[in-house]
């Protein structure tokens, strides 16, 4: 995850802190529901995390439909392509493999690892 540095004006000087956009942890591989929009209620497996923009790739979710045009050079044919759109971070939510259910997570250190857990069985996420 690609943490941002933000400069803050204090009557000292100027001072740095380091958050992490949008507050929220996912990796790929990751199962998430989709929690608003058009897709609401679908379930999928994050492609690509693209932490510039706080967005994500899920798979089978925010299909939209691109006009191509042909390039027979690269053998490229044009068309209608239907293919799959970035969704913003806060519009999905992970789901626990143990309990199956769609929950918020916590961050502890368990035998010196930071792991990812889930709020709702206290079970450890990360593999």
């Amino acid at each position: 995850m690609q943490i941002e540095v933000v400069g803050v004006k204090f009557r000292h000087g100027v001072h740095t802190y380091s958050f992490s956009p949008n507050g929220k942890d996912y990796k790929v591989g990751d199962r998430v529901v989709v929690t608003s929009g058009k897709d609401k209620g679908k379930m999928g497996n994050v492609k690509e995390v693209i932490t510039k923009d706080s967005k994500l790739l899920v798979e089978g979710v925010n299909i939209v439909t691109k006009a191509q045009k042909a390039n027979p050079m690269a053998g490229i044919q044009g068309g209608l392509n239907k293919i799959e759109a970035p969704l913003n971070a806060s519009k999905v939510m992970v789901v626990c493999p143990s309990c199956e259910k769609a929950t918020r997570i916590k961050h502890e250190i368990k035998d010196g690892k930071k792991v990812r857990v889930c709020k709702k069985c206290n079970e450890v996420i990360d593999i």
